[in-house]
């Protein structure tokens, strides 16, 4: 099994909290609905045959989270990712949140 080179001691207890697979929810804008609503993919296993093994990572529950803020989180407020669903869903949040922070516009008409 794989691992990453630094910050093992943390990733151990979020990946066996997942069971080794992804936690995505929906997070990312999929429904997962083939795999009853979870992410299907898991650690080191291939995607597709036309893809390489998935490593997950573990990253803040809240994909906003500043990197500096995410370093000293507690394992418990981590969760595993697939690197598709974290990035989904890192851009997703972003959108939303620059949506919410724009004016209406509709009192222009």
């Amino acid at each position: 099994m794989s691992e990453p080179m630094t910050g093992a001691r943390m990733w151990h207890p979020v990946m066996r909290a997942a069971s080794f697979r992804c936690q995505c929810t929906g997070q990312c804008g999929n429904a997962h609905k083939k795999a009853q609503g979870r992410c299907p993919r898991e650690h080191d296993q291939a995607a597709s045959k036309h893809r390489g093994p998935i490593h997950l990572s573990a990253a803040p529950t809240d994909p906003l989270t500043p990197v500096v803020q995410a370093c000293r989180l507690p394992a418990s407020a981590l969760m595993a990712w697939c690197p598709d669903c974290h990035t989904a869903a890192r851009r997703r949040a972003n959108a939303a949140a620059r949506m919410a922070s724009q004016p209406d516009q509709i009192e222009l008409f």
